[in-house]
């Protein structure tokens, strides 16, 4: 049953992910967090995403403009490797409340409740109207790489500040989709690179066959949402899933995941 949830959710997150606002980490981490600690989930929807991300550099990456990966790239590693520290710190801190209900106990932690608030806050912005027209002018690019490297490595939430930073660079749908590709995954390297200083702490080689089976299923959801680009729209869908990424962000911060 575990596995079989974090492929569908790895394959239709990354099927989505191609002309959503919606990234593969945004959905992916809150299934991974049913199973796993929240750090640790973070790390393999990590690996999962980096992974995808190559893959879809494949399929896509010749259409991308490298003057505005380097512009927006070059800033977005070191401010990743910083998100990414915080998040390692955060994950050895001790818990600040306990309780229980009937016979099962649960801890707010610190890290519980800084993903809690990055997910609100991220599923919430994508309900309103005014974020989806937000635009900022190409000479944004070098703080908007700041902004979006930073998040993605705490919390992997980098596609949408990605995105309204890149809307007003002039780029065509398959040149914008590229190029975010190829700064998603500088951004990746950046993240998993010091994920990858705890793997063996957090026992991530214990769980491989579920990581290669979820990098699969991305991969196929890539494969069909590139054939499907042009086709669908998906309003609904960005709500659902919203409203879903917020409920699982208040069990998170309530310490229930």
């Amino acid at each position: 049953m575990e596995i079989l949830l974090i492929c569908l959710a790895a394959f239709f997150a990354s099927l989505l992910t191609f002309f959503s606002g919606f990234g593969l980490g945004t959905i992916l981490m809150p299934v991974f967090a049913l199973f796993f600690p929240l750090e640790m989930a973070i790390a393999l929807t990590g690996v999962v995403h980096l992974l995808n991300n190559l893959f879809k550099m494949y399929l896509v990456g010749k259409e991308a403009n490298w003057r505005i990966v380097v512009q927006f790239g070059a800033p977005a590693i070191v401010s990743a490797l910083i998100g990414a520290w915080i998040l390692m710190s955060f994950s050895e801190t001790t818990a600040w409340y306990t309780y229980t209900l009937g016979a099962k106990e649960f801890m707010i932690t610190p890290i519980k409740v800084m993903i809690a608030i990055l997910m609100f806050a991220f599923a919430f912005l994508e309900l309103l109207p005014f974020f989806k027209k937000l635009e900022f002018d190409e000479n944004k690019l070098f703080f908007g790489g700041v902004i979006s490297g930073f998040f993605g490595g705490l919390s992997g939430h980098q596609g949408a500040l990605r995105s309204a930073f890149l809307i007003k660079c002039g780029l065509n749908k398959e040149s914008f989709i590229a190029t975010g590709v190829m700064i998603s995954s500088v951004i990746d390297i950046s993240r998993v690179s010091v994920y990858f200083t705890k793997y063996s702490s957090m026992g991530i080689e214990e769980n491989i066959n579920l990581l290669l089976a979820a990098v699969l299923a991305a991969f196929a959801g890539a494969l069909i949402g590139k054939k499907l680009l042009k086709k669908i729209t998906t309003t609904f869908v960005q709500i659902t899933v919203a409203v879903m990424i917020m409920l699982m962000a208040i069990a998170i911060g309530l310490g229930v995941l």
